[in-house]
């Protein structure tokens, strides 16, 4: 794809979230189009973000790392996302979470500046790319509450059937907040002649 078509579909999104075209403008002069490898690590659990990501193509995870070696799924990303870690711009503080590639996946990186600055100046586009996570969170808190382990696989598997081939039982059962012992007895319960 040639970098005039990637950045025609950053000006697009951009445009259908509210912004007007100056602002697409500067985005588009301090964009970096980014082919990156799987497991390409964007930006280290405690590392102050430098960059925001618009996703192209290919699929992106956020996790939590713990002192133990555990990792708890936070959220994963695709096609047309954007990777915003709204806390830690908020708070001017460093990521709470690891974000990393979890297969080729080509990105447009923005300076973390520019979404500050849309922050600063109250840009609709700021309001609703924050409203757009917004969503995505209470969607995932409900999910979590409302759903026994079983029901939250099959929900996924629903709704994400794209994901349940490229991830691997860990991701899963880590973004469904069970171990992946749990997951597999699930799975082979679903998998008995009723």
């Amino acid at each position: 794809m040639k970098p005039s078509a990637q950045l025609s579909q950053l000006a697009e999104f951009l445009q259908q979230f509210g912004a007007e075209q100056t602002t697409i403008d500067e985005a588009l002069s301090q964009a970096q189009v980014l082919a990156l490898p799987t497991r390409h690590i964007l930006l280290h659990q405690g590392q102050q973000a430098e960059q925001f990501y618009f996703l192209l193509s290919g699929l992106c995870h956020a996790c939590y790392l713990t002192d133990s070696g555990k990792q708890f799924s936070k959220e994963f990303y695709w096609d047309q996302d954007t990777l915003i870690g709204f806390e830690a711009l908020i708070t001017q503080s460093p990521s709470p979470f690891l974000l990393e590639t979890l297969s080729a996946s080509e990105l447009i990186a923005l300076p973390i500046e520019l979404i500050e600055t849309w922050r600063s100046q109250g840009l609709a586009l700021y309001q609703h790319l924050l409203e757009r996570q917004l969503v995505f969170k209470e969607n995932k808190e409900r999910f979590m509450l409302m759903y026994s382990p079983e029901e939250r696989y099959q929900l996924f598997t629903q709704s994400f059937a794209e994901l349940n081939v490229k991830l691997t039982d860990y991701q899963i059962a880590s973004y469904l907040g069970i171990t992946p012992i749990s997951l597999s007895r699930i799975k082979k319960r679903q998998n008995e002649p009723q």
